[in-house]
């Protein structure tokens, strides 16, 4: 497919998911050769009504040049009016665009090579018609575009294939908060000022997404480990997916696979790969092929980044914390001299996850802090919990975080000190919550 009809579809996945119905299209899609019976049964089995039309729009990208002006014309024949005019609005008329460069263009010698010697003449077979036909494509011949898709090499793995994890269940599955605020005095851990908004927000916003969510606060050292024993010991057996949200301090630890680790309010850590190994495959066989997902805000690591120059395009506004106007909310939190006084304390470490089927996201990079304001909660939570918001119900889960990625790296401390956010990503499918109708 073409790149400008895949960035039309992407530009109004929204409403194509919330207003496609795709089981309309099905007979003429396997008609007109767009897809085949099998790929058409996956798309099915991707769930209720909106999840199979977001299965089938993320597919259509992956097949031919024709396969968007069939897939309008499918929508025309099923009366799905509205949505073929708001794609075509977007695209300039298809039919024009194998007449005009009929000789420049055919030469489709060109990209053969990368096929294997033996598709070459069938390839050639195949293709070469696709440019010359003058008739126009409203009633186009299927037979062209069927031969198009079908022959793709042996062993080469289909973009189209790619299945989603089934996130259909409800409710969805458990969601752990365990929220670290006031640290006994021994610990020598500050208190993490600003907390409880990003706790309030994550609580929201993951019921919002249909999970039974539990907020544990200021648990020691043994009770994180008891909660996270007692999530694992749960039947998942009728849930899709398991979460849990760490907040609190962090710090480096001496580690054979997974750096990091997570501070009890007794000023004891549990490493980060112990609380990934509490919901393994092999620990939680509940949970086996099931998405497990964490998120790690959690204070600790010394470096401060001050980031590079860029070019002026490069720049957007940052969202918080770094105009002057903040330096007087707080002051940093560390056993350091720094005197530099900023609403916007330091607070995450990253680690590194190993069994399938597991997502971790952390608030920034190994090494170095991050930042939470006092006032408003952290720069991670506060966008993360914005983007699930405003793109839940169409982007998958790593789309979604590389989103978060990009908005926190335009913040600014102080206008001095960065960030930026990162998750290891062991998911073997695209995730999509549930999202309300």
């Amino acid at each position: 497919m073409e790149e400008r009809h895949k960035k039309l579809l992407q530009r109004n996945r929204t409403n194509l998911v919330r207003d496609l119905d795709p089981s309309k299209l099905y007979d003429g899609l396997l008609e007109k050769g767009v897809f085949t019976q099998d790929m058409i049964d996956e798309i099915k089995s991707a769930g209720i009504r909106r999840d199979q039309a977001r299965q089938l729009v993320i597919d259509l990208e992956t097949r031919g040049s024709r396969a968007f002006p069939l897939f309008l014309e499918c929508l025309q024949e099923t009366g799905q009016h509205s949505l073929a005019e708001l794609l075509q609005n977007g695209a300039p008329p298809i039919q024009l665009q194998p007449a005009t460069p009929t000789q420049v263009v055919r030469p489709v010698l060109q990209p053969i090579p990368v096929s294997s010697p033996m598709d070459v003449d069938k390839r050639i077979k195949d293709e070469v018609p696709l440019y010359p036909v003058p008739r126009p494509t409203t009633t186009p011949s299927p037979s062209p575009e069927r031969e198009h898709i079908r022959p793709r090499p042996q062993g080469r793995p289909r973009r189209d294939s790619i299945q989603c994890y089934k996130m259909d269940a409800s409710p969805c599955g458990h969601c752990l908060i365990i929220n670290n605020v006031e640290f006994e005095s021994r610990s020598d851990l500050s208190n993490r000022k600003g907390s409880n908004i990003d706790c309030d927000k994550l609580e929201s916003r993951f019921k919002a997404l249909n999970f039974i969510v539990e907020v544990k606060t200021n648990l020691k050292q043994r009770q994180i480990k008891h909660e996270l024993s007692a999530l694992c010991k749960m039947d998942h057996s009728q849930y899709d997916c398991c979460v849990v949200i760490m907040l609190s301090h962090g710090t480096e630890v001496s580690h054979s696979r997974f750096p990091g680790a997570v501070y009890g309010v007794d000023g004891l850590h549990v490493p980060v790969q112990n609380i990934t190994n509490y919901l393994n495959g092999k620990n939680c066989p509940s949970l086996q092929g099931k998405p497990k997902l964490f998120f790690i805000q959690a204070c600790g690591g010394g470096e401060k980044d001050t980031g590079f120059e860029v070019s002026p395009d490069e720049v957007q506004p940052s969202i918080g914390g770094a105009d002057a106007d903040d330096q007087t909310d707080a002051i940093p939190m560390s056993s350091s001299s720094d005197s530099l006084s900023m609403s916007d304390e330091p607070d995450a470490r990253a680690t590194l996850p190993t069994p399938s089927d597991i997502l971790v996201s952390y608030s920034t990079f190994p090494g170095y802090v991050s930042w939470r304001d006092t006032q408003a909660g952290s720069w991670y939570v506060e966008i993360l919990d914005r983007i699930l918001e405003e793109n839940a119900a169409t982007d998958d889960l790593g789309t979604m975080l590389m989103m978060v990625n990009h908005e926190v790296s335009q913040n600014s401390a102080k206008g001095i000190y960065k960030q930026m956010p990162g998750s290891f990503n062991f998911l073997r499918k695209l995730l999509y919550f549930q999202s309300q109708a």
